[in-house]
């Protein structure tokens, strides 16, 4: 396994102070409406946050009584989390860790791997297969058998259908990856990102390949959360399944 992804690092670092103005982070509550329902969550089960970002997930979980973690490899995002949390006076366990790597010594009800978060966010050297199977065989690890998780990914029917011959010429799209590849901006220069969309057929495969079941592919933009089959041109597919 390489090594963390430096560039979704430097990329997330600063875009930290101002991720949850993005207008997808205004469904929050009603967002976690869905996942206490569609996960099957009992009242204080254990949640695994993937990505979890600056936890707008994780801390709403966690004021409804449920015991969460969350894990970031960026460590600006986390800073961000701990003081929403402390702001809302909840406890949820924070961990700085790769999530194609991570280790951790308990076990999970449910796991949760949302909006970009981890998946398909590939470094500089990740494989395009390798980096989400690595991800799925993770939390796979740390679920408990019967165990559920739900997963927003790019779709890359929207990916594919926007791109064109002349991204693929100039480099913008990556049709072997399946990859918007673009440039992002820091105040200490400019660096490349690829972002890896999915479509359906791959991601039972890469469940199956992980041990995780696949029991629902739904449209899943966040914001727009309502078990609706898949429109081509939608940003995210949504994927419910769990551990047999």
């Amino acid at each position: 396994m390489s090594s963390a992804p430096t560039e979704w690092v430097h990329f997330f670092s600063g875009h930290a102070p101002v991720y949850d103005q993005n207008c997808f982070t205004l469904n929050t509550v009603a967002e976690v409406d869905f996942l206490i329902e569609h996960l099957g969550l009992a009242p204080g089960a254990a949640v695994l946050d993937v990505g979890c970002g600056t936890g707008r997930h994780s801390v709403e979980l966690a004021r409804r009584g449920y015991r969460v973690t969350g894990i970031d490899v960026c460590p600006a995002m986390l800073a961000q989390a701990r003081t929403k949390a402390v702001a809302a006076g909840v406890e949820v366990t924070w961990v700085a860790a790769d999530a194609r790597s991570f280790e951790l010594p308990e076990s999970f009800d449910a796991a949760i791997c949302l909006c970009e978060g981890a998946f398909g966010l590939l470094g500089s050297t990740d494989d395009p297969i390798e980096q989400p199977l690595a991800i799925l065989r993770r939390i796979c690890a740390v679920l408990k058998p019967g165990a559920t998780c739900l997963f927003t990914v790019l779709n890359g029917y929207r990916i594919a259908r926007k791109s064109t011959n002349a991204d693929v010429a100039s480099g913008a799209f990556d049709p072997l990856m399946l990859a918007e590849v673009s440039l992002a901006s820091a105040p200490d220069g400019s660096f490349v990102v690829r972002e890896r969309g999915f479509v359906p057929t791959e991601l039972r495969l890469l469940f199956t390949a992980a041990g995780l079941r696949v029991d629902q592919i739904w449209g899943g933009t966040a914001g727009s959360w309502n078990k609706q089959p898949i429109d081509l041109d939608e940003y995210e597919i949504m994927v419910l399944g769990g551990r047999e």
